[in-house]
């Protein structure tokens, strides 16, 4: 889960990013925010979730937080939280579903 605030100026997640994420077995990404390079994410073993695809990177400031409540488009994210997705929509539990 990565809070973006929702911003569509710049990428949160890209390609080399992606599939490293997809080789530490992660599950998936949600971004609150944008991703770039979809061609190379797409065929990855993992779901991704973004608002929108932008060219431009991040500017990488090394400001990142971890473990932290997040409210992602009104609903609160906390660390431990199980998130379920398909082509329809997110849920959010506090308990495995």
């Amino acid at each position: 889960m990565v809070d973006g605030a929702g911003s569509l100026r710049r990428a949160l997640l890209g390609g080399n990013l992606g599939a490293a994420a997809a080789r530490n077995g992660w599950a998936g990404v949600v971004i609150d925010g944008c991703v770039r390079d979809v061609a190379e994410l797409a065929p990855l073993d993992m779901g991704i979730r973004a608002l929108a695809s932008m060219p431009l990177p991040t500017e990488k400031q090394n400001q990142g937080l971890k473990d932290l409540p997040v409210q992602i488009q009104g609903v609160w994210v906390r660390p431990g939280d199980w998130l379920y997705a398909d082509a329809d929509g997110m849920v959010v539990s506090a308990k495995p579903l």
